[in-house]
């Protein structure tokens, strides 16, 4: 599937959080989303982005925006990571990947020559009526909030 673009409607999902409770993008109907897709628990990177993002949440809440994260880890992992990193968001437990796949976000990836399916980090902004507002694909992971709240300031 192609990755949706900002002003297409966002594809809808069914999930479940960190506490096994069902999510789909309509409960989240009236909200401002940041959906962002990261490949793994607790890796530097996912580590690095998840807490930049807990760090920015009272003023990304003051905007209007939700956070949520998917990863094809499990709802035990998931709780495991926020518990460790004191996360104040919503994980969802993608662990067959249909998430990801909806956004266009599972693909063929490559390490050290190896090829293998993975996430692509990426980041949908989701306004309240579904739509994409903006796709971040070059994330920074360290100052992730920061860089969506910039992208806004513009």
């Amino acid at each position: 599937m192609t990755k949706p673009q900002p002003g297409d409607k966002a594809p809808d999902f069914r999930s479940t959080t960190q506490e096994g409770e069902p999510l789909t993008l309509a409960d989240l109907r009236g909200q401002r989303v940041i959906l962002y897709f990261y490949p793994k628990d607790n890796t530097s990177g996912c580590t690095l982005e998840a807490q930049s993002l807990r760090d920015g949440k009272a003023e990304l809440a003051r905007q209007g925006f939700r956070i949520i994260g998917v990863s094809p880890d499990s709802e035990k992992s998931h709780r495991n990571f926020c518990a460790k990193h004191d996360l104040n968001f919503t994980l969802l437990a993608d662990t067959d990947h249909s998430v990801a796949e909806a956004y266009g976000v599972w693909a063929e990836k490559s390490m050290y020559g190896r090829k293998y399916m993975g996430i692509l980090r990426t980041t949908f902004v989701i306004d309240a009526e579904g739509r994409i507002e903006k796709v971040f694909e070059k994330v920074d992971t360290k100052n992730h909030y920061r860089q969506i709240l910039d992208s806004y300031a513009k």
